[in-house]
Order: structure tokens, then C-alpha cells, then sequence
């Protein structure tokens, strides 16, 4: 049987992989630690050369004793490169190609202004004064000596701890057979041997010789334990332990303690509807101990319905020259925008779809319009959306961004996110953009001073673990940038003739979903009830499992009314069913900022 073997293309983790180039029994993918990491946790990897701190976040990956990669002094190749002495370094650039050594430079360099950004932008971005960059890996080596100083984080981890550091191992989340794991050390084995014949230079002799160590020995498992206790107290990782009880799991949610995904998973399938509930409610009560639900005042303008995603699920979009397709004129909008101001709202969530007819010049004139003679604030565009407008008009998304932003947009909707798993992705809108591209426009957003709502929409195609496996990188994200306000969540409404049909949904899905999703979502302040889907009654209930926002005022609806669910109610209502639920309600702004005092 054929064994996917995923692994790090850089040099120093050839030694391990070397041998398994052509193997006939084994299909080999080389990639960046991030890609390494995501293939093993969506099953296209049954084995891989996994980042460590990777490896706690899923928390049922099992090490397989086939060597690691690690160093007992300077490594050379996960370095933060400055101009200025590091003790000066006050904004830091990540390289996001691997979450540990990320983790590894939060902890020895901490109250750093994180930006996340490939390395050769990352590289540009530490000449700049008071600036500096992780890199790693190849790019790392080939820029040594370019810079006026460079901390060496293996070096510093041994100074800190006494202990190796390691950065990568073998690991697998089903058990690999006896013949498989025998391979893998024999790759390793052949490889060690083979170090002088992989190394080009004298340099990267050097390097693979006197700077990487293969052995994951007793000191380094020692220094591996050391770094995931320091992460987990630091709330960087997940607990790396033994399985526990249900009840002392749920207890370990219910005081903000960071999840696996292996645990949220657990939670979401074994725990009683009932103690996710207290365990998600105990969570906002620590979180907003006001007993205090905000809502906003606020519209959802669909401007067209013209989209050439063609997404199996939605019963909304018209293709390019339908008779129903449409895009919404001045006067139409006009009307809509006013109802907004005289119901005293302050903001406009404009999305619509991926029509090629509208140019970047489009959104910008609409936008001034807007803030001109309306004055409302612009929750605007979806980052299918912006990625759309970046590749009709052959702009970065930053670029597309910071003219919008100039126009007048202040925040990033949550839309498109469905499960941000390539998997289904692929099943349900296979034109859509990928997982990381929709969360590379959101970080691209945060770094401007945008903030956005994260959403997901389950019940199609996708699996429990998938859902959770969404949470978590939307909690990654959250860790580096901090700029997403508050999580969404609600199961597909189907409706006949889509393409997809309907998988687990219903109250008590739900219910469990959003409960999960606040104990996974530690690092995330707000959780809105979805009673646009559920109704207002549950939305009342979802008050009690973990949300803590009541959404919006619902003037009108047309994405999920178009599948036939049509819950509409206004602001004098909304307050009575939070009062009705047990708390004070506030009105409030994109940012959840209080525009009224709690009543």
C-alpha cells in the first residue's frame, strides 16, 4: 500500500526524506511546514515531517519514531533578522510558513507588533528602523550575513532552557503499520550517510553537520516537553497531555483553557447538549460580566445578484446575462440607505456577487456616494469579493484595499468562509477561492486597521472535525492579528434545485456548533446568535450557549431568504427578547463599541 508522505522541502529536513524520492511505495509531497501541517490534518498525508507546535493544535497526531529535526545550539535557520539590536525590535515581521518557530519568537520575544507576511516581503519589511523578521528555513541561510543583527532562536531557547530545541518531527494521526515505520527510519538512516553528497557547499556542510540534529533523544523530548508547557501556560498552544475525563475537559473549556482540535471535536460529538451550554455560557460570563447582549442597527444591501462562482448551495446568484440578474441603481439604493438613517442605524453591509460588469472605479464612486450622503458606515465586500476585484483589474489586494479603504470602507464582512477546508471547498464551490487565500485577505486587512466578522456556514458536505479544523484557523489568524471582532455561525438552508443537498442541521446543531465554537474561539470577543436562520426564539436560547451579540436589525434579507427562510424583526423587538432572556441590551457599532448605555 502506497504511504503519502508529507514533508519540508528545506535542506535541513532532506536528510530525512532523501531516500524517498522514486520510492515506489511512497508518494511524496514537499511543501512549506504550514502546507505540511494542513495536509496531514485534512487527510491528504497519511505521515508527515510536521511542525511541532502544529502537532499540539491538533492534539491526535502521534509521534512516529522515525528522527526529528532539532538543534542544541545555534541553528542558523529560524533567525529574526534587524537592522537595529533586537532588544529595539518594536514590530515583527512572521513568516507564516511555520506556525513553531512563530510560537517560538512569541515567547522569547514578546509585546512585539506581529504582521504576517511571506518572507521575502518579510525580509524588506525588517530594514525598515525598529523593525524585524522571522525567517526561516532556506530563505534564512541565504540572507546570513546581509543584516546588521540576527537572534538565532534555537540559540536562544538553549540559553533560556538549557535544553534542544525541536522544530519538526514524524508524525501521524492513524497508526502507521510496522513496515512503514521501518521505512521511515531507514529513509532517515540512508539520508544521515548521504549528508556529505546532499550538501553543495561548504556552508551548508557546515549546516547539516554541526547545526541540525536527527536524534530525538532523551534531551531533546525533554526540550520539546519544555516548549509546550511554556506555550500552553502562554496560551500559544493547546495542553500537550494525557487524554482526560469528558467532565474535566468541558471544565478545562469552561475556564478559557486553549482546545485541541482533537478536543473540540470530542466535545462537539461526546458532550451533552445541556453542559456545552454552562460550559459555553460560564465562558461569556467571564468574557462580558456585564450581562450585557449588543445588537446594531444596520441593513443587508445585496447590490447584485450577478455572480460567476455558480456555488452548488446558493439559490441567490444569476449567471452573467440571466433575465433575473440585477444590479441595484442609485434610486433603488437611495431609498434603502434612508430607511437606514431614519431608523437611526449607522451602518450598510454591502455583498453581492462576483459580477464582472462592476470595476474597482464602480465600488469606489458608490462608496463616496454613500458616506456623502448617507454618512453610514460601510461593512463592505467580502473577501471573495476583493480577491475578485483584485483579478479583474490585476491589482494586489492591498492595493484594492487601500482604494477602498480611501473611498470609505471601515470593515470586512465574514462572507464566503463557508468551511474554510479545501475539501469542501472544492465539493460545494470549486471556483471559489481557497482556504488560505480568504484568510490571506483577511490578514491583509487587519494589517491596514480593517476589522471583520468571522463566519461559518456548516451542514453541506462537511464533517464535524472539518468545522472545528475551520475554528482553528480562524483562531490562528486571530493570534497573529487580533482583528476579527466576533464569530457567526449558521447551518446551510436548502432549498430545491441547489445543487447541494442538506447535511446535519437543525436547533440542536446549531446550538452545539456555537457552544463549540466559543470554547474553541478563546481569543475571540464577541459570538452573535444566528436567529436570521434559526429564528428568534433560538436566537434567544443561543444567548445561554456562548453568544453574547444579538446580530443585527432585519430591514431585509435576500442570500439566506432565497433558500426560504425569512425571519425579520426590529429593534424594539430585539431589546424585548434580550430583556426577556435575562440581560441589558446595547446598541452597538462594527467594533462593539456601546452607542447607548445598557438598558
Amino acid at each position: 500500500m502506497t504511504l503519502r508522505v508529507a514533508a519540508v522541502g528545506y535542506l535541513n529536513a532532506r536528510p530525512l526524506w532523501h531516500a524517498l524520492v522514486d520510492h515506489p511505495d511512497v508518494e511524496l509531497t514537499l511543501a512549506l511546514p504550514s502546507e505540511v501541517a494542513r495536509m496531514l490534518a485534512e487527510d491528504e498525508a497519511d505521515v508527515a515531517l510536521l511542525p511541532v507546535a502544529a502537532a499540539a493544535a491538533l492534539g491526535d497526531a502521534v509521534q512516529v519514531d522515525a528522527g526529528c529535526i532539532s538543534s542544541r545550539g545555534p541553528v542558523r535557520s529560524v533567525v529574526v533578522y534587524s537592522e537595529c539590536p533586537t532588544d529595539e525590535i518594536e514590530e515583527l515581521a512572521l513568516d507564516l510558513s511555520s506556525r513553531t518557530s512563530v510560537v517560538l519568537a512569541r515567547l522569547l520575544l514578546p509585546k512585539r507588533t506581529l504582521r504576517g507576511m511571506p518572507a521575502e516581503d518579510a525580509l524588506a519589511f525588517a530594514r525598515g528602523p525598529k523593525r524585524g523578521a522571522v525567517v526561516i528555513g532556506d530563505p534564512a541561510l541565504a540572507h546570513e550575513g546581509k543584516f546588521a543583527h540576527t537572534f538565532d532562536l534555537a540559540d536562544a531557547w538553549r540559553a533560556r532552557s538549557g535544553l534542544p530545541f525541536v522544530f519538526a518531527a514524524w508524525y501521524a494521526r492513524k497508526p502507521l503499520s510496522a513496515a512503514h515505520v521501518e521505512l521511515l527510519q531507514n529513509a532517515r538512516k540512508i539520508g544521515l550517510e548521504s549528508r556529505g553528497s546532499i550538501a553543495q557547499n561548504e556552508s551548508e556542510r557546515r549546516y547539516l553537520f554541526e547545526n541540525i540534529r536527527y536524534d530525538l533523544d532523551d534531551d531533546a523530548r525533554a526540550g520539546l516537553a519544555r516548549f509546550f508547557v511554556e506555550a500552553a501556560k502562554a496560551s500559544l498552544l493547546p495542553p500537550v497531555s494525557p487524554p482526560c475525563s469528558l467532565d474535566t475537559l468541558l471544565q478545562r473549556a469552561a475556564d478559557g483553557e486553549r482546545l485541541s482540535v482533537a478536543e473540540g471535536v470530542r466535545l462537539l460529538a461526546e458532550a451533552s447538549l445541556f453542559d456545552l451550554g454552562l460550559a459555553a455560557d460560564a465562558v461569556r460570563k467571564r468574557k462580558h460580566p456585564e450581562d450585557v447582549v449588543t445588537y446594531i442597527v444596520d441593513r443587508n444591501v445585496n447590490y447584485t445578484n450577478v455572480c460567476t462562482t455558480s456555488c452548488r448551495f446558493c439559490a441567490f446568484y444569476r449567471p452573467v446575462g440571466h433575465a433575473e440578474g440585477y444590479v441595484l441603481s442609485r434610486e433603488v439604493l437611495g431609498k434603502k440607505l434612508q430607511e437606514v438613517v431614519d431608523a437611526g442605524g449607522v451602518q450598510i453591509l454591502l455583498q453581492g456577487g462576483l459580477n464582472p460588469d462592476l470595476r474597482i472605479e464602480w465600488y469606489e464612486d458608490l462608496f463616496r456616494w454613500i458616506k456623502s450622503e448617507f454618512k453610514l458606515g460601510l461593512h463592505a465586500l467580502s473577501p471573495e469579493e476583493i480577491l475578485h476585484i483584485a483579478r479583474l483589474e490585476s491589482l494586489s489586494v492591498r492595493e484594492v484595499l487601500e482604494r477602498l479603504v480611501a473611498s470609505g470602507m471601515d470593515s470586512v464582512p465574514g462572507g464566503g468562509a463557508e468551511i474554510l477546508v479545501d475539501r469542501v471547498r472544492r465539493k460545494i464551490a470549486k471556483a471559489k477561492c481557497t482556504s488560505a487565500e480568504w484568510l490571506s485577505v483577511m490578514r491583509t486587512a487587519h494589517h491596514l486597521g480593517l476589522r471583520s466578522s468571522a463566519t461559518m456556514m456548516y451542514g453541506t458536505v462537511d464533517t464535524p472535525r472539518e468545522r472545528v479544523l475551520h475554528l482553528a484557523k480562524i483562531r490562528e489568524l486571530q493570534d497573529e492579528t487580533r482583528g476579527f471582532t466576533a464569530f457567526f455561525c449558521w447551518d446551510f438552508q436548502h432549498e430545491s434545485g441547489v445543487r447541494v443537498e442538506a447535511g446535519d442541521g437543525g436547533t440542536s446543531v446549531y446550538l452545539r456548533t456555537q457552544a463549540v465554537a466559543r470554547l474553541m474561539l478563546d481569543n475571540v470577543d464577541h459570538v452573535g446568535a444566528s436567529w436570521v436562520t434559526q429564528g428568534p426564539d433560538i436566537g434567544q436560547v443561543a444567548l445561554r450557549f456562548g453568544a453574547d451579540d444579538f446580530g443585527s436589525v432585519m430591514f431585509e434579507e435576500n442570500v439566506v431568504s432565497s433558500a426560504g427562510t425569512t425571519y425579520c424583526i426590529d429593534a424594539p423587538e430585539i431589546e424585548r427578547r434580550i430583556h426577556a432572556s435575562g440581560f441589558r441590551a446595547v446598541r452597538r457599532n462594527v467594533r462593539y463599541e456601546w452607542l447607548t448605555q445598557p438598558s
